[in-house]
């Protein structure tokens, strides 16, 4: 039964991917996907925190924190899940993939549209800017299809982690802020 409902989603997995990758492929998205691919990694939302640290007053500093928060339980539990599932990247298993760049890890879920999502749900949400910034993480998480690193449904798990986990601490964001000043005011 459940490999009679595996074998559609799987198909239809690949036909969105192949869709993506092969079928839009075009030499302006040739260059813009690499880049805003970019703006999933680490470094990037390290830097986008910074700045609402150094620049953003009491409340980018509690932006800031928060985020980073977010964002390292999104990492630690999408590698986690990398782990536990071991689904090879679609340019290792399909024919005819077009793919930038090769990376050794595995595909579910894809950490970049993690990271984008929880910095686009938690930055969008203090700052009332949710819709644009979800579209932006969105252009994250399509470019890492377009590039052959990953399936619709890696960006799909993706996205969820991240909009979850941001909404985790979003939560609890009241204690974490007084943890956070008790911390410094010691």
């Amino acid at each position: 039964m459940l490999e009679a409902l595996a074998n559609p989603l799987i198909n239809l997995d690949v036909t969105i991917f192949y869709f993506c990758n092969v079928y839009l492929q075009n030499p302006v998205f040739d260059v813009l996907m690499p880049l805003i691919t970019y703006a999933g990694t680490p470094l990037f939302w390290i830097l986008v925190c910074m700045g609402f640290f150094v620049f953003g007053g009491e409340k980018g500093k509690n932006v800031a924190i928060l985020c980073l928060l977010a964002l390292s339980i999104g990492f630690i539990l999408s590698e986690l899940l990398k782990v536990a599932f071991f689904r090879p990247r679609p340019y290792e298993v399909l024919q005819g993939v077009n793919y930038f760049m090769s990376i050794d890890s595995f595909a579910f879920p894809s950490g970049h549209s993690t990271a984008a999502f929880t910095g686009a749900t938690i930055i969008g949400i203090k700052y009332g800017y949710l819709t644009l910034l979800l579209v932006l993480a969105s252009l994250v998480a399509f470019s890492r299809i377009y590039i052959g690193l990953h399936y619709p449904s890696d960006v799909l798990a993706g996205a969820i982690l991240g909009v979850l986990c941001a909404l985790l601490v979003l939560k609890f964001e009241g204690k974490l802020l007084r943890t956070k000043n008790k911390i410094l005011n010691t």
